[in-house]
């Protein structure tokens, strides 16, 4: 099921989707700038929109730079409420330890997705029910396909 929403927007740049079917259309920099090995920065991509109630969008690196050139967000995935109207910022960060990366205005640095979000309604109680998984957390079911924590 496709389904799509009107968000306004004011864009130098509009986001848009690289290819049919794809969940994030591509964000692009506002500005020039230098990462150098481990240094961030928050880049300007010159766009503002206005989300209907009962969305919100999330800011979330590009696989490409991240793969080939260590280039994530450090608040992956960057969330953007309805009711937000500033300029959708990104935090890149340099995971590389040697190699400076530069970005031009007109680059694509993240992707936007938009998806329909539920409010939730937070009930208080003294305890949970149970379920299989319980309090298991972090690395408590193993990270090798029988389950083994080695």
């Amino acid at each position: 099921m496709t389904e799509t929403v009107d968000v306004l927007i004011i864009a130098p740049d509009v986001p848009a989707y690289s290819h049919p079917g794809d969940a994030g259309a591509d964000l692009v920099s506002a500005e020039a700038l230098r990462l150098e090995p481990g240094q961030r920065a928050l880049v300007g991509t010159g766009v503002r929109i206005a989300l209907p109630d009962g969305y919100a969008a999330f800011v979330v690196p590009r696989s490409g730079l991240a793969a080939k050139h260590g280039i994530t967000i450090v608040n992956a995935p960057g969330t953007v409420d309805a009711g937000y109207r500033g300029e959708i910022k990104v935090a890149l960060l340099n995971t590389d330890r040697e190699n400076a990366f530069d970005i031009a205005p007109g680059d694509r640095i993240a992707q936007l997705i938009v998806m329909p979000v539920t409010r939730a309604a937070f009930v208080p109680v003294d305890e949970l029910p149970d379920s299989v998984r319980g309090a298991g957390g972090f690395g408590s079911t193993g990270y090798q396909k029988d389950g083994a924590t080695a």
